[in-house]
């Protein structure tokens, strides 16, 4: 399950990852969220130990969404070295996700 990020931790959990990370901007109140719940927990199984993949919930932690400019949920940003390198959103297939994870990697 992925560990739910906020300002506090931003900081140490994605920028200073030593690790690649996908970050989930969400809303409980959105079916697509939900809907994307499970294939970001397979993406969780299919890249252990090479990817983070965590969620930040864009109705308590505003200023993380305002700051990173989304929008719409869902939103997924990719980071690597602390840096924002891709972003999507909507509901994604796992294999759209996949695609761009690997150009990531």
């Amino acid at each position: 399950m992925s560990v739910r990020v906020n300002e506090d931790n931003f900081e140490a959990v994605v920028s200073k990852s030593d690790l690649p990370v996908l970050v989930e901007f969400y809303s409980d109140s959105c079916v697509p969220c939900k809907q994307m719940s499970p294939i970001l927990g397979d993406l969780e199984d299919d890249y252990e130990n090479r990817l983070k993949i965590v969620k930040v919930n864009s109705n308590f932690d505003v200023s993380l969404a305002t700051r990173f400019r989304v929008m719409a949920s869902p939103t997924i940003l990719f980071f690597k070295h602390g840096e924002e390198i891709n972003r999507t959103r909507g509901l994604k297939t796992k294999s759209e996700l996949e695609e761009i994870i690997s150009e990531m990697l």
